[in-house]
């Protein structure tokens, strides 16, 4: 029972919708507070003291969206909650509770401003805050949450290659070419290279390198890459994947990487030694 349990919150799966955007998340709490408050008058709600019923409720809803945003904002900076491909329920529900707890704090501080004088310093009415921003709040995040599960399960239908983890998330690229477009898995991709205005994929399939080309800048490969950390690039014409390193030479001045699977030399240059030692040492 026990493993089940662990088993089941650190199951990977794609990022909740609002805990990864914190515009639109702030904005779908604002609307779904708003819209739930107006329309079933939850909890004894009731007008402040300066507005009306609709006011307050819109008052109320624009500052938990804010509290929202800000918080989330946080959490990107906090390296528990940073890494996206290593995000799973178990994080997930953390994120959740620590928004809805924030969200708690900013009705109750707010309520002494908002509603009619009153002796709001106490537990009891801290603690009504606290329950009514979960038991209203707590909607939007699972419904999301249930979504990217659902979603989790039917990606795991798909048939993986050879060497992948399940929980991978496979990358989508994009090309200055509409119809052009490259998919692959993390673990797949040795490194990047760039050619013109063309930048070369190296690619793992099986015990083959496969070579895929795309119009594209690799600036704008690296933006799209910039979610999966271990992907890093070391020159102003290589990307690589740290986790496919075999061996390192050179000093501070630059690096010469040896990676499995080809016996192309990546340079890593000298402006880019000090990152790649820190994340060389993370992932590698």
């Amino acid at each position: 029972m026990n493993n089940l349990f662990k088993t089941g919150f650190s199951k990977k799966i794609p990022q909740n919708l609002i805990v990864k955007y914190p515009l639109y998340g702030g904005v779908v709490i604002t609307f779904f507070t708003v819209a739930f408050a107006l329309l079933y008058k939850p909890l004894g709600s009731h007008a402040g003291r300066f507005l009306g019923y609709e006011a307050t409720m819109t008052v109320y809803a624009l500052l938990c969206g804010i509290t929202v945003s800000g918080l989330i904002l946080v959490l990107k900076q906090i390296k528990f909650f940073s890494h996206q491909n290593d995000l799973n329920l178990g994080k997930e529900l953390s994120a959740i509770i620590i928004l809805l707890f924030g969200m708690g704090l900013t009705l109750y501080f707010a309520a002494f401003v908002i509603e009619e004088p009153a002796s709001r310093w106490n537990f009891e009415t801290f603690f009504d805050s606290v329950r009514n921003a979960f038991l209203i709040g707590i909607i939007p995040f699972l419904f999301f949450t249930v979504i990217n599960v659902s979603r989790r399960e039917i990606v795991r239908t798909v048939v993986i290659p050879a060497g992948v983890a399940p929980n991978e998330e496979l990358i989508q690229i994009n090309s200055q070419l509409k119809k052009e477009k490259l998919s692959f898995y993390p673990s797949q991709l040795i490194y990047v290279e760039s050619e013109s205005n063309y930048v070369n994929f190296y690619l793992q399939n099986g015990e083959k390198l496969q070579k895929k080309v795309i119009r594209n800048s690799i600036i704008e490969i690296e933006k799209q890459l910039a979610n999966t950390p271990y992907l890093f690039r070391t020159h102003r014409a290589f990307i690589v994947n740290l986790k496919k390193i075999k061996s390192v030479k050179g000093n501070s001045l630059g690096y010469r990487l040896q990676l499995s699977g080809t016996n192309q030399e990546i340079p890593v240059s000298r402006n880019q030694t000090r990152e790649f030692n820190q994340l060389y040492k993370e992932f590698c």
